[in-house]
């Protein structure tokens, strides 16, 4: 049985300092990444593999009123939502370097409490088992949504926050699940819609800048040209 996490006090400001060093730590060697963390991991790694989860599906299901958005105008970030299952990339860390990551993972996503620390089984592609910390959706916490395609759409387009454009999130990712040959549907159509959007405001005002990367790879080609090519898998990294 999970540990019982602390309430929060509200979906825009953090937990206390308290509440927050209270927060059960679940430490292990491997970390399952499903959205940032397969393009951005922020921390070393002596091997990484696409493994697929089970009873959790990848989702829009988290207002961001940091990272990709603001109090004002609060963005949408990826979550674990409960039901299905979830294709992303498992990391093996140094074993003495586990509960440093681990820490700094809590703090990267646990900081308002709006995920839950869990590890689930995974099974590699040579048949190893192992149990991967990952960070699942709390639907009891304020942050938790459940938005239409129009309004996720809305936020994706005009949210911006301290780690950027809320739409360079979503593309980023997509970008890496293609990299990977991971195929996710719903988030294919989000960025073709995406890409809409970009080819609409220019079309409206052509000498208005875009936001590098959004509606494209760095090459100058739409990132829709993905869709359409074999992924390489990339390499075995340390």
């Amino acid at each position: 049985m999970p540990a019982r996490l602390p309430a929060v006090r509200s979906p825009e400001f953090p937990l206390s300092r308290e509440a927050f060093d209270r927060l059960p730590r679940l430490v292990s060697d491997w970390v399952f990444g499903y959205g940032s963390l397969i393009w951005n991991p922020e921390f070393d790694f002596v091997e990484r593999h696409r493994v697929r989860i089970f009873g959790y599906h990848r989702a829009f299901c988290i207002s961001s009123t940091v990272y990709r958005g603001t109090p004002e105008a609060p963005g949408a970030v990826l979550g674990l939502d409960q039901g299905g299952s979830c294709e992303g990339v498992v990391y093996r860390v140094h074993a003495d370097q586990a509960a440093t990551i681990t820490e700094a993972l809590y703090r990267r996503e646990m900081i308002n409490g709006v995920y839950a620390p869990r590890i689930l089984p995974v099974q590699l592609p040579d048949g190893r088992r192992a149990g991967a910390l990952t960070f699942v959706a709390r639907r009891d916490h304020p942050s938790y949504l459940r938005l239409s395609h129009d309004a996720l759409m809305q936020r994706l387009t005009r949210c911006h926050g301290g780690r950027g454009p809320n739409r360079d999130y979503a593309i980023n990712t997509w970008q890496a699940l293609s990299e990977w040959g991971i195929r996710d549907r719903a988030l294919a159509s989000i960025v073709r819609d995406l890409e809409r959007s970009v080819d609409l405001e220019r079309s409206a005002d052509p000498e208005r800048s875009v936001h590098p990367g959004v509606g494209g790879l760095d090459d100058g080609r739409p990132a829709s040209d993905l869709l359409a090519q074999p992924a390489a898998e990339p390499g075995r990294t340390g």
